[in-house]
C-alpha cells in the first residue's frame, strides 16, 4: 500500500511540472493559428481587390467567389461570426478593407488581440 502512495505522490509531482508546460503550448498554439487565419483572410481580401477592383461586401463573397473555402475559426472566440470588419475609409460601413479579432483577450506579449 505505500508502495502505491509513493507511485502516486511521484506521478502527481510529474504531472504538476508538465501541466502548465502543456497549457502555455495550447494558447502558442491559439496565437499561431490566429496569425495564419488573419494572414490568410487578408491575402483574399487583397486578391478579391485586385482581381474585382473593390473590396468584398463580407466575408461570405470571399466564400462565394471562391477565394477562401469557408470563413475560418477564431481561435481566441471560437466562431467564424466573431471577426472585426474594419471598413476601407473612416465613416464607410460597405466593404471589408481588414479584418481582426473579436477576441477581448490579450496575447502573451500583452498586446490585445484586437490590433492584431
Amino acid at each position: 500500500m505505500i508502495e502505491l502512495l509513493v507511485v502516486l505522490a511521484v506521478l502527481a509531482i510529474l504531472a504538476s511540472l508538465v501541466a502548465p508546460q502543456y497549457l502555455d503550448r495550447i494558447d502558442d498554439a491559439r496565437e499561431t493559428v490566429l496569425r495564419k487565419n488573419l494572414v490568410g483572410l487578408r491575402e483574399a481580401v487583397d486578391l478579391f481587390y485586385r482581381d474585382k477592383g473593390r473590396y468584398p461586401k463580407d466575408l461570405k463573397e470571399l466564400v462565394d467567389a471562391r477565394y477562401i473555402r469557408a470563413v475560418p475559426e477564431d481561435p481566441m472566440t471560437g466562431g467564424t461570426d466573431s471577426w472585426v470588419i474594419v471598413p476601407p475609409v473612416a465613416g464607410q460601413r460597405e466593404g471589408v478593407f481588414d479584418v481582426r479579432s473579436g477576441s477581448p483577450e490579450r496575447a502573451r506579449d500583452g498586446t490585445p488581440f484586437a490590433q492584431w
